[in-house]
Parts: structure tokens; C-alpha cells; sequence
């Protein structure tokens, strides 16, 4: 781990305890940090802050066996200075917005559509089309259908996707502007 504390490390030679501090303890209060933020690179960046702050008031430190403690405090003041001033997306208001109503597809069209849907399966080569219909209909993981068909992963990959290649090059599919 390189030492957190880059902005301050022209003035490390004013207090070489800190420094020394940061190199032993680094590693435990990094994981101290990650479990405050879901973020690594956010935890690092906490850890920056708190050692910042830390390294402040190293003058007014006045037991420094107690400094995990300290960082500890810093590091969690921290972020819930961070997560206090967050941008809020929401705003409360008296009536509710109406919803975008989604019209209803015609069923009949959602037939027509279903039946070339099927008609371009079954236009499909028998390996790839049960393929399709293992991946997509019976909704099977690629290791599940390589299984039941007694081939490899890759090959239920390649072959779905040259599958679905056709399929969208297939004129009864092509969609109509």
C-alpha cells in the first residue's frame, strides 16, 4: 500500500511518527474504511481524509497509543459528513405525478407476432434451434443446455449466437416502421 497521505508528505519530515504511524497501521484502517463504504476506491479516498485530519491535530494529540481510536472517529465523522450532504433526487410534493399509461399491445398482434417468432425458430438448423428453445423457452443457463445436449459451454455460446444472428436477419421479424 503506498502511503495515503500524498498532499502532506512534503511536511512528514516535521512529525516522522506519523509517517511511521500510517506504514504500520495503513493495511488495518484501509479495511476499517472499506467496511464504511461499499466503494474501494471511496474507501481510500476516507482513509486520504481522515489521516488529512489526523494529521492536523497531531500537535493536540495527546496519547498516541490511542490514534487507531482517533482515526477510527475521523473515519466514520467522515463519512457521515459524506453521506449527509449527498444529493437528494427525491422531492415531496402534495399530489402525485399521473403515470405514463403504456397502451396495451392488441392481442392480435402479439399472436401474429408470436406465431413468426416461432415460424423463424423453426427455420433454424435442429442443433441451433434446440438451443434456442433450451436457452429461451425452457429458460435453461448455457451450462444447463451444454448438459442436456452433451456439448461444451463455447459451443452452446457460439451456436446461440449465430442462432439469434439469423433470427435477427429473418425478413418476417424485420419490424415494421
Amino acid at each position: 500500500m503506498t502511503t495515503p497521505v500524498c498532499a502532506t508528505a512534503s511536511r512528514a519530515a516535521t512529525y516522522p511518527s506519523f509517517s511511521s504511524y500510517v506504514r504500520a497501521r495503513g493495511p488495518v484502517l484501509l479495511r476499517t474504511a472499506r467496511s464504511l463504504t461499499a466503494n474501494p476506491c471511496d474507501a481510500e479516498d476516507l482513509l486520504q481524509t481522515a489521516l488529512t485530519k489526523t494529521y492536523v491535530a497531531w500537535d493536540r494529540i495527546e496519547d498516541h497509543r490511542a490514534l487507531d481510536g482517533y482515526v477510527r472517529r475521523a473515519l466514520v465523522n467522515t463519512r457521515t459528513s459524506q453521506w449527509r450532504k449527498r444529493k437528494v433526487d427525491e422531492f415531496a410534493c402534495d399530489d402525485l405525478p399521473e403515470p405514463h399509461a403504456v397502451p396495451e399491445p392488441d392481442p392480435a398482434e402479439r399472436q401474429v407476432l408470436h406465431d413468426a417468432m416461432w415460424r423463424a425458430v423453426m427455420r433454424l438448423p435442429d442443433r441451433q434451434r434446440a438451443m434456442v428453445v433450451l436457452r429461451y423457452y425452457e429458460d435453461l443457463s448455457e451450462a444447463q443446455t451444454a448438459e442436456v445436449l452433451g456439448v461444451s459451454v463455447g459451443t452452446v455460446k457460439s451456436a446461440v449466437s449465430r442462432a439469434l444472428g439469423k433470427l435477427r436477419d429473418d425478413p418476417e421479424l424485420a419490424p415494421v416502421r
